[in-house]
């Protein structure tokens, strides 16, 4: 039965993150998105420690004080933030690199995604940033990265999704060829 439930969730999730993408013009990252979450390392997780209104992952790094799941998926997936951790060229030291604007774009969109689906009717437009202030000061992040999804999730929580998506498309993504140059306000 969890594994049926999970497996509604995670269908449910990439439809909503498509239709995001989507939403945007960015096609194949709609169609492609999370696909290593149907690999026995994550699926089998998800279904044992499913929940419904939170990551199965949290649950597993509660038991083990790691989770498997976790560490293979944002290995594979280059809208995490994590995917993008390497050492610096400046001191050597563990930092955030710069995301390319598509995945800091499919990075949103997967908050916006991850929040309706464990929020369902307790979602607003605020949710994804709220859910980002809690835990913003621990996340290892490029200076640009972060500012574009800062900006993103301020705009999304103050005009809503039309107005954001809108701008995604028009602004962010308009010139995504020619680099990884952010639109500042």
């Amino acid at each position: 039965m969890k594994a049926w439930q999970h497996l509604r969730t995670i269908l449910h999730h990439k439809k909503m993150v498509r239709e995001g993408c989507f939403r945007v013009g960015l096609y194949r990252q709609g169609i492609m998105h999370d696909w290593s979450k149907y690999t026995p390392v994550e699926f089998l997780v998800g279904a044992k420690y499913y929940q419904g209104d939170k990551s199965p992952n949290n649950i597993e790094r509660q038991e083990k004080g790691y989770s498997g799941a976790w560490l293979h998926h944002k290995g594979r997936n280059k809208h995490h933030l994590e995917y993008w951790i390497d050492y610096s060229m400046k001191d050597g030291r563990m930092a955030g690199m710069r995301m390319p604007q598509k995945y800091v774009v499919e990075m949103f969109i997967d908050r916006i995604s991850a929040s309706k689906n464990y929020q369902k009717e307790r979602y607003t437009d605020k949710s994804p940033l709220l859910y980002y202030q809690k835990g913003k000061d621990h996340y290892m992040m490029h200076e640009d990265t972060r500012k574009l999804l800062e900006k993103l999730l301020r705009m999304l929580a103050e005009k809503g999704e039309d107005y954001v998506y809108r701008y995604i498309r028009v602004k962010v993504l308009k010139n995504r060829r020619k680099g990884f140059r952010h639109v500042r306000r």
